[in-house]
């Protein structure tokens, strides 16, 4: 058996069969009103943000007070000056203090992202305002800074309080719709793996059947295999697992179906190429490999072959099953294309756009390939 399905004894008999284990928490657990809905504003793409969005402020609040070009330009220089350092150095101070929001309660850690980007904006004001009147007073008498001292830092202080509640709002509201759409994606997935596993189920049945008045010793460890199989898929909460737990559970079934068609069945494995902590949705591979023995191999009247092949290129993985069909295809059996929709719609929640699932189809053999990008599912 391999050791990935092996997670523990045999179930207990009687009455503490029903008992359930509890689970503890770890210390370091996110609580569930913790303030992590604020953007990694270190990222570059955050960064060019910030820059474009200060720029456009600026020539907003510079068209708004002038009504001649080169006024406007003029007035654009000195805004654009104060807006990007304020509004870069404002992302600097969100970004340092994320980790610790993160840790307190959404109206703590709001607060306390707040008031550090209030605290800057009055350095950065202050800092401006003295460095512009004592290092070049030449351009602080051309009008680039205010006479009035209180007036220019309040004046920061009121427009950058609205700006950054509005952005803390943004960034709260964003957090939550994409929260949301992670749960609805986890749900669909869930829903998926549960029209699977009857399906699965139904067929393990099936085979354990054919096996008991002809090979009772098989049929025995095929009520095993189908025990571990379940124990595995039941015991994890997670929508996907590694490619290794993929791996072995495919195997497991591989061993069933053996059982059950004895020589006529060959399954050739390279799948060393393809990391074992990559990260893939719960019984991908093993559906493929069931539809490649009920559609291809049950119908050969000679043994055949189903290839299983796996290879990772730059930060993609593929994974190839391909099947044997006999002579001229003959009448396809329904329900070949159920499985393949459920996977393909599963990758898609998993993985976005750059999973695919490609069918081919030629003369003697149907071959699935799947597509995803490599995350490790340890990470």
């Amino acid at each position: 058996m391999p050791p990935a399905l092996r997670l523990a004894g045999p179930w207990p008999s009687g009455a503490a069969s029903n008992t359930a284990t509890p689970v503890s928490t770890a210390p370091d657990t996110p609580r569930a009103d913790a303030c992590n809905y604020l953007p990694d504003l270190c990222a570059p793409m955050a960064v060019l943000g910030v820059v474009l969005t200060a720029e456009l402020l600026a020539m907003t609040l510079a068209l708004a007070r002038q009504n001649q070009w080169v006024a406007f330009f003029a007035d654009l220089g000195r805004t654009s000056v104060v807006l990007q350092w304020l509004s870069l150095t404002s992302a600097a101070v969100l970004c340092g203090v994320r980790p610790r929001a993160a840790r307190l309660s959404l109206r703590e850690g709001t607060a306390l992202a707040f008031a550090a980007v209030m605290l800057n904006l009055l350095a950065v004001s202050e800092g401006l305002y003295w460095v512009g009147y004592f290092i070049a007073p030449g351009v602080a008498a051309d009008g680039w800074l205010p006479v009035d001292h209180w007036f220019f830092a309040t004046r920061n202080l009121a427009i950058g309080g609205i700006v950054a509640g509005a952005l803390l709002r943004y960034f709260y509201v964003s957090g939550q719709w994409q929260h949301n759409v992670r749960r609805e994606a986890e749900a669909r997935i869930h829903a998926l793996q549960a029209r699977i596993r009857p399906h699965f189920l139904f067929n393990s049945m099936n085979t354990i059947a054919s096996l008991i008045r002809g090979n009772p010793a098989a049929a025995e460890q095929a009520v095993e295999d189908l025990a571990d199989l379940f124990r595995a898929s039941l015991a994890e909460a997670r929508p996907r697992i590694t490619i290794g737990e993929e791996l072995a559970i495919a195997r497991v079934y591989e061993r069933m179906e053996q059982q059950r068609l004895g020589d006529r069945l060959r399954v050739h494995w390279q799948v060393d190429a393809i990391p074992a902590d990559a990260a893939i949705p719960s019984l991908t591979l093993q559906p493929l490999l069931e539809n490649a023995i009920y559609h291809g191999i049950e119908r050969l009247a000679e043994p055949g072959v189903v290839e299983v092949v796996a290879r990772h290129e730059a930060d993609m993985l593929y994974l190839t099953i391909t099947n044997p069909l006999p002579a001229g295809n003959g009448p396809e059996r329904t329900g070949h294309r159920i499985a393949l929709g459920n996977i393909r719609e599963r990758l898609a929640l998993a993985f976005g756009s750059r999973a695919t699932l490609g069918i081919e189809t030629g003369p003697g053999y149907f071959r699935v390939t799947l597509a995803f990008p490599y995350q490790s599912a340890t990470a």
